[in-house]
């Protein structure tokens, strides 16, 4: 299997990656054999034999189960679709993929980024969730929603950086203890892939008090799931944001304790939906 992966998902993998135990492994292989098939060789007998059948899928585009993705596969290989993975990231049955879709427009748009986040169950997709947005041109700090730090390091540190993106979660962005947030972000570095926020912490800082004087503050009310590897650590939440109910897809870098960088995805909370599972 490993074999045919390294031949067929090339196209989709900017950097290799490690991984953290023989689950976390597989798990990746998995979703990375099942992008492959969607979105690579556009092959529905691949697709099929690492999909479930009943897979259950939180894209209010599209239905739960396999069938509705393999039966998409001629339409995404007539539209002429590729996805290029930038970072891919596992903790247990967890993956998450930082990716990029070009001639997209069948996800609603011609150049997208995703994050794409898979559980994985005896050796099949049994479980997807997303949250997809438009590419945008470079912040102000000259930064894309893509570029930066892609290799996986401090393995040894991944409870501990999970605990600590935890806490942050719960203390600043859901607590709104905005007097403890250098506990947890640098001070010295941090950069910053949002499309409208420069790099830095006063810059942060700013944007927010922007928003909340313009009434529309930033909130986070709820995180879902959280999944660490080494020095990456993603947290996908509920909230709100320009005064519309809002999924939150982070992405955090840790060094020495500390948030150094930073990559997400915001999207509107879906309305309605292709199926009954909801976002998270």
């Amino acid at each position: 299997m490993k074999k045919t992966l390294r031949n067929t998902t090339a196209a989709i993998l900017v950097s290799a990656v490690s991984a953290t135990a023989a689950l976390a492994d597989s798990a990746k292989e998995v979703a990375v054999a099942e992008m492959a098939a969607l979105f690579v060789t556009f092959d529905a007998a691949a697709a099929e034999k690492v999909m479930a059948k009943d897979l259950i899928q939180h894209n209010p585009s599209i239905p739960s189960g396999s069938a509705p993705l393999i039966g998409f596969i001629p339409a995404l290989k007539e539209s002429g679709i590729s996805a290029t993975t930038h970072r891919l990231i596992s903790e247990g049955d967890l993956v998450v993929a930082h990716n990029e879709y070009k001639n997209a427009k069948l996800f609603g748009g011609d150049h997208l980024v995703a994050f794409d986040v898979f559980r994985i169950k005896d050796g099949k997709v049994a479980e997807h969730w997303d949250n997809i947005t438009a590419f945008a041109k470079p912040n102000p700090s000259g930064r894309t929603q893509l570029d930066g730090t892609t290799k996986i390091t401090d393995l040894d540190k991944t409870v501990q950086n999970k605990a600590m993106v935890t806490d942050f979660m719960n203390t600043v962005m859901i607590g709104g203890d905005g007097s403890r947030i250098t506990d947890f972000i640098s001070t010295e570095t941090y950069i910053q892939h949002n499309s409208g926020v420069a790099d830095g912490l006063s810059a942060l800082g700013g944007a927010l008090a922007a928003m909340a004087a313009n009434g529309q503050p930033m909130t986070y009310s709820k995180t879902h799931i959280i999944v660490a590897e080494g020095n990456f650590v993603f947290a996908a939440s509920e909230g709100s944001f320009l005064g519309k109910s809002s999924a939150f897809y982070d992405l955090f870098r840790i060094d020495g304790g500390k948030v150094v960088e930073h990559w997400d995805v915001i999207t509107d909370m879906p309305t309605k939906s292709a199926n009954d599972n909801g976002k998270f």
